[in-house]
């Protein structure tokens, strides 16, 4: 989609869709949200519902940064733990390795 084609509150009314939907366990959709609509929040001549976007891009980029750390944290524990924790990181898999580490 073309945002420059778009009207001003229509654009208001996608960016906060796509911040709130990121809060159903989505953090790509404030990855997405934070890409999508940086030019419109910092880099367009000011328009009114401009800071309300801005808002939208600052927050949704938080989120996503916040899962990002959250997610790399966890794999990386898991990883270096998985044989350590035994049947209950056996549990945890979907697919479960064959021999020992």
């Amino acid at each position: 989609m073309d945002l420059g084609r778009v009207p001003n509150d229509r654009k208001l009314y996608l960016c906060k869709w796509y911040f709130l939907a990121g809060f159903i366990c989505l953090p790509f959709v404030w990855a997405i949200n934070a890409v999508w609509f940086f030019n419109e929040a910092f880099r367009k001549p000011e328009y009114e519902e401009q800071k309300q976007i801005k808002r939208y891009v600052i927050l949704s980029s938080i989120g996503a940064i916040i899962w990002l750390i959250v997610a790399v944290t966890w794999i990386t524990i898991f990883q270096l733990k998985r044989a350590e924790w035994g049947e209950t990181a056996d549990y945890l898999s979907f697919i479960i390795p064959l021999g020992s580490a």
